[in-house]
């Protein structure tokens, strides 16, 4: 039994009471404590019950990249942080491109992982079959690199994306960066700048462009495939204003760098801010914070990519892009949110109860009588 707590959920903050027996709640009770002899009583004056944070986008780096992190460590980081589910992302060696590499990747984590996990179907430009037969009750979607990948896991030609878009029996989670815009102003700061331009130029080099570019065409081919599409990590302003009409089957998220950062802190903080898509400007970041306000932002995730120190030396182009977010992602969000008047009930509703909403997610993300 948990007494006395400041209970968040559903829009709603009252204080009472929550009963759980066997991993699920039986009661709940407001304002009055649930005695139930014989039980253990927690009392929680003072502090606030909430739902666990689902975060649909981690690369927990197993198998393949061991050496950064593992499912056992990256679990253990994200409850401490009240983070009680992850989906992880497929870009990990070898990459999770077949059903059967994800059967592989759940039996690899059975039995180590502290909290909930499941994992995407990684899209290449030949892997049509393996998305027509994904079992949308296990696989909880298709993760579209259409910029920041590297070999078969980057699709970008328009013919191929149609296929998989059409073919998706869930949703779509696309990371959106125009490869030829991307190309071009590195070809420029490489003139300018030498081989390994400083981190300051990588938001010139992975541009609003870029990011504009691609997110409209993702937008667009979706709508023509009549596919559910959720667009990863928004990092501009530019590109919410495509997401200023709600669109049926299309949604957003926001992660956190581009809602704690922007590209002023890489003075500061240099490549450890390194991500992509690249922090923005101020007023990116700004208006990106101001759209948790409103319908244009679903879901808040963290896109945690922990990598060795080492790993992150260098500039625009040899630090590795990426930061390490699941234990701090609940604790920052609600700083940020207090310092900008958010209210707490939205902070919630988009790391908790939209991601149920969105993924089909049962038992989770509220305090409800038969909740896990």
């Amino acid at each position: 039994m948990i007494q006395n707590a400041t209970i968040l959920n559903e829009g709603e903050c009252y204080e009472g009471s929550v009963l759980i027996r066997k991993d699920r709640i039986e009661q709940i009770s407001r304002n009055k404590e649930i005695l139930t002899p014989g039980e253990e009583v927690l009392d929680a004056q003072g502090a606030f019950l909430l739902p666990g944070i689902i975060d649909t986008h981690v690369h927990m780096r197993e198998p393949g990249l061991t050496a950064k992190a593992d499912m056992e460590s990256e679990t253990r980081a994200a409850v401490a942080g009240g983070v009680t589910s992850v989906f992880d992302m497929p870009n990990v060696n070898p990459q999770t491109t077949t059903n059967e590499l994800i059967l592989q990747r759940k039996a690899l984590a059975a039995g180590r992982c502290h909290a909930n996990y499941t994992f995407y179907l990684g899209a290449t430009n030949d892997n049509v079959g393996e998305v027509c037969n994904m079992d949308p009750t296990t696989v909880p979607g298709l993760k579209v690199f259409m910029g920041s990948s590297t070999g078969n896991m980057l699709v970008d030609r328009e013919k191929e994306l149609y296929s998989l878009f059409r073919e998706c029996p869930n949703i779509v989670v696309a990371h959106c960066e125009d490869m030829r815009c991307i190309q071009e102003r590195l070809a420029e700061a490489k003139q300018l700048y030498g081989d390994d331009p400083d981190v300051k130029y990588h938001s010139f080099i992975r541009s609003e462009e870029a990011c504009y570019r691609s997110t409209k065409l993702a937008i667009s081919i979706a709508q023509s495939a009549g596919a559910r599409l959720h667009v990863a990590h928004l990092s501009t302003a530019r590109e919410l204003q495509l997401f200023q009409q709600k669109q049926s089957g299309i949604t957003a998220e926001v992660c956190l760098p581009h809602l704690l950062f922007c590209d002023e802190d890489y003075e500061r903080l240099g490549t450890r801010i390194k991500c992509n898509p690249s922090v923005k400007t101020k007023t990116d970041r700004d208006a990106l914070r101001a759209a948790l306000n409103d319908d244009r932002i679903e879901t808040i995730g963290t896109d945690h990519a922990p990598h060795l120190y080492e790993e992150k030396q260098g500039g625009a182009l040899k630090a590795l892009a990426g930061m390490p977010m699941l234990q701090f992602s609940l604790v920052s969000t609600l700083e940020e949110a207090e310092r900008r008047d958010i209210p707490l009930e939205t902070v919630i509703e988009r790391m908790c109860l939209r991601p149920c909403q969105l993924f089909g997610i049962r038992d989770r993300g509220e305090i409800a009588v038969g909740q896990a």
